[in-house]
């Protein structure tokens, strides 16, 4: 059903997008994008490139009147920081020679894309292979979280930990969050208070802590990674489907999750933690209470079988620490067969509190395209009149 598209280089002339599917008369304005863009450039230990840019989109087509008119949507974000690059972006061939880049950082695509590619410049691919993609990627899909928005279906997050800086366990965690999920727009008090923290954590005491790590790591030319939490509230029952493996919902958010930069492991609820217990003390009992339906547990993280059941959705991602350091490590000059250090790139120490805030958005139009899959509409009045008739939330 929806449809997203991104192109552009991190210091080019501008990143743009397009959004297909978007169905008509959604209110929509460039600030409400535009907060998710600010929210994507906080965190402590991001890193000088935050200072240059401020993020701000120019809605192109496809809105007219401050509603969606139902055509493709595109968008446009002006980088600042081409004007600092514009001999080494220039789109025409120019007669000054370019420095090239041949030494490849570990763990960065640098490597793997030189040769997939045929490139005898690194830097082809370090331009589109920096996370600067996800800010365009987080303005497409914050049209899809409007149209949740205004369903009434909310997505927050907050930082579970960043390297060994974080809650001691789910226990400890639990009594604030389960408070918080009860409540009909939980999932956005989350990222409310959430987005008060420095580093996006709900508890003070473990946000010092997740400082002083990071200042650590800074101290020592070093990069830090985490575990963030992303929870979505207002999800009917049967979205996703167990038919075919292409249409399970977990899978495809999965797959959203991780096609974030630096994120390399995704689990849906108590995923991983849940594969070293017995079955009877992984799955939540279906109660009645009432003449109500109640799960006194959500292990499963709001999915059973591919399929929403009705309670809040629950995703954990892990992030690897970034791959440009510092005090760089090993590598080799491709262009001379040479042993030598890996190359320095303007760079976050620690961008985890960023990548909480990309995921909670990311998922918005996989879970914006479930809905319309579930009950069409190709008006807002449509959709609204067929998810308040038809959805049952459990």
């Amino acid at each position: 059903m929806l449809r997203l598209l991104t192109a552009g280089e991190s210091h080019g002339r501008a990143l743009v997008g397009i959004i297909e599917g978007v169905p008509s008369n959604v209110e929509l304005a460039a600030e409400y994008i535009n907060r998710q863009l600010y929210r994507r450039q906080q965190g402590y230990g991001r890193g000088a490139r935050m200072k240059i840019e401020t993020d701000k989109v120019e809605i192109l087509t496809g809105v007219r009147q401050g509603k969606t008119v139902g055509s493709p949507i595109s968008l446009v974000i002006w980088n600042r920081d081409f004007e600092n690059w514009g001999e080494k972006m220039a789109v025409e061939s120019i007669e000054k020679e370019i420095e090239r880049v041949v030494i490849a950082r570990p763990g960065h695509a640098d490597f793997v894309g030189k040769y997939k590619y045929a490139f005898d410049d690194i830097r082809n691919v370090i331009e589109r292979a920096s996370a600067r993609e996800t800010a365009m990627r987080v303005a497409l899909s914050a049209v899809a979280r409007k149209l949740l928005d205004d369903l009434e279906i909310k997505i927050g997050s907050h930082v579970f930990s960043i390297g060994t800086a974080g809650y001691k366990s789910r226990e400890a965690l639990d009594p604030i969050l389960l408070k918080m999920l009860a409540r009909k727009n939980g999932a956005e008090e989350i990222s409310n208070e959430a987005d008060k923290s420095e580093v996006r954590c709900l508890d003070d005491n473990i946000s010092d802590k997740m400082v002083q790590q990071i200042k650590r790591a800074k101290k020592s030319g070093d990069t830090l990674g985490g575990i963030v939490e992303v929870y979505i509230t207002g999800l009917p029952i049967g979205l996703g489907s167990y038919v075919e493996f292409d249409r399970k919902l977990d899978g495809r958010l999965a797959q959203a999750v991780m096609s974030i930069h630096a994120i390399k492991g995704v689990e849906i609820g108590e995923g991983f933690r849940n594969a070293t217990k017995f079955g009877s003390e992984v799955h939540d009992e279906i109660l009645l209470k009432g003449k109500r339906i109640v799960r006194p547990t959500n292990r499963a993280g709001g999915l059973e079988g591919g399929v929403t059941n009705g309670q809040p959705l629950w995703i954990r991602a892990a992030m690897k620490p970034i791959s440009t350091l510092m005090k760089p490590l090993r590598s080799i000059d491709l262009s001379k067969m040479k042993a030598v250090q890996a190359r320095r790139e303007r760079s976050d120490f620690c961008a985890v509190p960023a990548a909480a805030v990309v995921a909670e958005n990311i998922v918005a139009p996989v879970l914006a395209d479930a809905i319309l899959e579930k009950f069409g509409g190709d008006n807002m009045g449509e959709l609204k009149e067929r998810f308040s008739r038809e959805a049952f939330f459990g």
